[in-house]
């Protein structure tokens, strides 16, 4: 049996957890497409289609999965993101209806395309206004903290610099509590491939980091995987706020996008350690992927308008 079979056998197996596919597992037509921690599947059977989620080995340790659910469910019914199906909380496993007529979002394409920024902005307010509260706080500065932990159990080893740049993140921490904007349900983890986009609409996809924020974190976190320049960071921010954008948004998101960075490079390193052997985005290993993180922070901190936005911020 060879490594194609092999997968498909696993795929099954986890198919076999799932009412909706019971009896299908071998006339489904399956797909891989994609995912990073967890694995996704395209699978269409008689009554639709639909993707398939098999979690990522470790994520149990840093995923709360009845979190994951709660947020998926309400994304689903406000319209945010893809029709909920199926959910086993125990194992994992989740279930969407396949978004018809999409195609994921890529920095390739929001190069291209300045209206799929701004349907993604809408998307982004649409859920930070919809008024239904998560489960759970997502504070990056304590999940940084978390993260830090894990890697300090398994004793890894971090960037060089790593730690004096953690101590200039608590400017950072101070200058966004100053004048911080009502907390949202935030989707954390909005890289361009966890959203689709039809053309009209954008949705996005898989809530496992889902959790009450500062809005502006998941527009610094959307920026900065898409690899926004300071022309596209306006877009999406003025898009966002239809035209109005606040004084002292730009440099709001300037900072998080700082420790957007900064977090990743932990998560990234924690890959490493759980030897986690899938794409990390567009680079050769998750350690590249977690220095890639950890300079960027650092071009941040270290550029001549960082004083400024830090005062920006702070004046609110």
């Amino acid at each position: 049996m060879n490594a194609k079979e092999n997968q498909m056998d696993h795929v099954r197996a986890f198919m076999s957890n799932v009412p909706l596919f019971v009896g299908q597992e071998q006339s489904a037509t399956i797909e891989q497409i994609g995912g990073l921690t967890n694995q996704n599947f395209k699978i269409a059977i008689d009554s639709g289609t639909y993707v398939l989620r098999i979690p990522g080995k470790g994520t149990e340790e840093y995923f709360d999965r009845n979190a994951d659910e709660q947020a998926a469910r309400i994304c689903s019914e406000e319209g945010v993101g893809a029709e909920l199906a199926f959910y086993d909380a125990a194992k994992g496993i989740q279930v969407t209806r396949f978004v018809e007529g999409s195609v994921p979002m890529s920095t390739e394409l929001l190069k291209q395309d300045h209206d799929m920024i701004r349907r993604a902005a809408r998307a982004f307010r649409l859920l930070h206004t919809c008024g239904r509260p998560f489960l759970l706080r997502f504070d990056n500065f304590e999940k940084m903290e978390e993260y830090a932990a894990i890697l300090r159990k398994y004793n890894a080893d971090l960037p060089e610099g790593y730690t004096e740049v953690q101590k200039e993140a608590e400017a950072v921490r101070e200058a966004l509590n100053a004048n911080p904007p009502p907390l949202a349900p935030c989707h954390n983890d909005p890289a361009p491939e966890n959203l689709v986009d039809t053309g009209t609409r954008a949705y996005i996809l898989d809530w496992e980091f889902g959790g009450n924020n500062d809005p502006i974190w998941d527009l610094g976190d959307f920026a900065v995987e898409s690899a926004f320049d300071d022309e596209q960071d306006r877009i999406l921010l003025d898009a966002y706020y239809d035209g109005d954008v606040p004084e002292a948004m730009h440099s709001r998101l300037i900072l998080q996008k700082a420790m957007v960075f900064l977090l990743w490079t932990l998560y990234g390193v924690m890959q490493v350690v759980y030897k986690n052997l899938t794409a990390a985005y567009h680079f050769p290993s998750w350690w590249h992927y977690a220095m890639d993180r950890f300079t960027r922070c650092q071009g941040i901190m270290n550029g001549p308008d960082f004083e400024r936005h830090l005062e920006a911020v702070r004046k609110g």
